[in-house]
């Protein structure tokens, strides 16, 4: 499945987007992302065990709210943050994924 991650958890991964095996659930995945990319976790899910609120996770464009939804191998995870600024790049990838688009399209 492709994971895509918005600039600011890069650090963390090496790059915008990785390829990783098949994970059963978010949990599932979240935990195999912790075992490749040690402290990673802590930034998407708080102490809780809940999506940080400045975090969202889209699978297949679909809003996660919790970390047992089921995934499968052909899944296209986006973990984004919410900051102010960003890259085009991200705005690039949230539009192809269908979670965001033009505010001028709209008035067309």
């Amino acid at each position: 499945m492709k994971v895509w991650f918005s600039t600011h958890l890069r650090s963390y991964t090496g790059g915008a987007e990785i390829d990783i095996d098949a994970a059963p659930s978010v949990e599932g995945l979240l935990a195999d992302l912790e075992r490749r990319f040690p402290g990673l976790r802590f930034r998407i899910i708080d102490e809780q065990e809940r999506i940080r609120e400045h975090i969202s996770i889209f699978v297949n464009s679909e809003k996660m709210t919790g970390l047992a939804h089921p995934l499968s191998s052909t899944d296209r995870v986006m973990v984004i943050g919410a900051l102010s600024g960003g890259s085009r790049d991200a705005g690039d990838h949230l539009r192809a994924a269908g979670v965001l688009h033009d505010i001028d399209s709209d008035r067309e």
